[in-house]
């Protein structure tokens, strides 16, 4: 999966839900190959799509 498709899948995807959701969620809806976020890409995401990270319930982020 190139960068470009990922990102445009997160982003279709958070439009949807913009409550957010969690990588879990999102690797589960999307069937995403990947177990954790690359920390480059979500770098990335956070420039080009103004991804940002919040505390959720528990230890996850949202």
């Amino acid at each position: 999966m190139k960068f470009i498709d990922f990102r445009d899948e997160i982003r279709k995807e958070l439009c949807r839900n913009p409550e957010g959701l969690t990588w879990a969620e999102l690797r589960e809806k999307l069937d995403l190959p990947y177990e954790r976020p690359c920390p480059a890409w979500v770098q990335r995401l956070e420039k080009e799509i103004d991804l940002t990270c919040r505390k959720g319930s528990g230890r996850a982020l949202v």
